[in-house]
């Protein structure tokens, strides 16, 4: 059945009226790695103030930016070496690997009393979590119609969206009363582990889930008529500039930006997935602690709001599940940009006058609903469609990649920023980045929405390489 899921959508949506039970499960599989993506990001924030005091770190800023920043350079090593490795050995077993790195990372993460070894355990978890979100939404797009294909890639966000939300619940349930000398204690002894072992069962669970989904039918294909065109050089005598070579050369990143007509797409896709980061609303995750006692609210009062954050983050996901569809990608982009360019104007000034309280707290919830119904979902959504079969591979890592770099430089740099020229420069800085995308995306973001890879593939690489 599965080597009957299209290789063309006309097969996807064929697929999906018979097997639409099917299509749901293997997708939603596939998204746990967004599941984990998010819980393993977002879960060390809640575990910050605790750790630092079991390893001493707490008065030295570089160790903390050490533990802070480990896993998102092992987001990178992951997101560098997916892309090649899944047109290689298929999306599959890459996703089966990333489970194992998130089971490794979250036993690991909680059990070392090493510093040096903590860090290992976290950067394993960042090559999880690069692999999985290179993989996950790719391998969405490639089995599903176009007609459900962007609430489908969707299903990756939101799965992220609900990590994110139970990395924060887990650590405000595990984190007790800090006025409490024991409970102290216990939060710096054994609080911290738990939030990082609670990781362990949901990790099983997608390996174990992993062993039953296909492979994907585009890679499938890809690997038939790699295997055809191998065979076929076979037959020829002395021509080495044939069929399969060509084909060969197709996944590396020499030829994805040796043709104008694929450096023009790679553009496009950079710009979104380093604008998704860039954009500042993933600083409130990270640094949510320093936001929000920036504000005005004690420790207690910061895991409240974050969790509010994170129910805000879940509920306009589901917006976007709805909306993708009948919206579009682009207008759903550009109200990203727009709104969060007004709001961040907005929450700069009010630093600037040292408003407190609510205020602040609505803003920020403001921000995170923008961003979960725009920018969140829809990039991933637009990195999986506008990128060719024969390229999917390398362009969807090197993106990846770059989305990664752009996190790594928003947490390295809103510290710096903030301490420099404090929280109202700073978010005026992301309303201003916020514009610029907003005028690019206007003039160069395109409509995905309704049309097959295929369709898509001919509209926006105007120029023909022959394989």
């Amino acid at each position: 059945m599965i080597k009957a899921i299209m290789t063309k959508d006309q097969s996807r949506r064929s697929m999906y009226k018979q097997h639409k039970g099917f299509l749901y499960f293997i997708c939603s599989v596939s998204a746990m790695g967004g599941l984990l993506f998010g819980y393993d990001w977002v879960v060390i924030g809640g575990a910050k103030p605790f750790y630092e005091l079991f390893f001493g770190i707490g008065e030295s800023p570089v160790m903390q930016g050490v533990a802070m920043t480990t896993a998102l350079v092992g987001c990178l090593v992951g997101a560098m070496v997916a892309g090649a490795a899944a047109d290689r050995w298929g999306r599959k077993p890459l996703l089966m690997l990333s489970a194992v790195l998130f089971t490794v990372s979250a036993i690991g993460t909680g059990l070392f009393n090493d510093f040096t070894l903590f860090n290992i355990a976290r950067f394993v978890g960042g090559v999880g979590i690069g692999v999985a979100s290179a993989l996950a939404p790719m391998y969405i797009a490639e089995v599903s119609p176009a007609e459900i294909r962007g609430r489908m890639v969707s299903l990756n966000q939101m799965t992220i969206v609900l990590g994110i939300l139970a990395a924060q619940i887990v650590n405000m349930l595990l984190a007790r009363d800090t006025s409490i000398a024991e409970n102290m204690e216990w939060n710096v002894a054994w609080g911290w582990r738990w939030m990082f072992w609670a990781e362990t069962l949901p990790a099983a669970l997608f390996l174990v889930m992993s062993f039953f989904i296909p492979e994907s039918p585009v890679y499938i294909k890809m690997r038939n008529e790699k295997f055809k065109m191998r065979n076929e050089n076979n037959k020829m005598d002395n021509k080495e500039d044939t069929q399969g070579h060509s084909f060969i050369s197709n996944s590396n990143f020499s030829f994805l930006i040796s043709h104008s007509s694929f450096r023009r797409v790679l553009i496009l896709g950079l710009v979104i997935a380093v604008f998704q980061q860039w954009c500042g609303t993933n600083v409130i995750f990270n640094y949510a602690q320093e936001i929000f006692l920036g504000a005005g609210f004690d420790v207690d009062g910061m895991f409240i709001n974050i969790v509010i954050t994170g129910i805000a983050n879940v509920l306009f996901t589901f917006v976007a599940l709805y909306t993708i569809e009948k919206w579009g990608r682009r207008t759903l982009m550009l109200i990203g940009a727009g709104g969060l360019g007004l709001i961040y104007l907005t929450l700069g000034t009010c630093y600037f006058f040292e408003v407190k309280g609510v205020m602040m707290v609505m803003l920020v919830v403001a921000a995170i609903s923008v961003y979960a119904m725009t920018l969140g979902p829809v990039t991933w959504t637009l990195l999986a469609e506008i990128f060719p079969n024969r390229i999917r591979g390398v362009a969807m890592a090197t993106c990846t990649f770059a989305l990664w770099v752009g996190c790594c430089t928003l947490t390295f740099s809103f510290p710096s920023m903030n301490a420099a020229l404090g929280s109202s420069g700073t978010f005026w800085i992301y309303s201003a980045i916020c514009v610029c995308a907003f005028l690019f995306l206007f003039r160069r973001c395109p409509e995905t929405k309704g049309k097959s890879l295929e369709e898509l593939e001919r509209e926006l690489t105007e120029e023909k390489v022959k394989r």
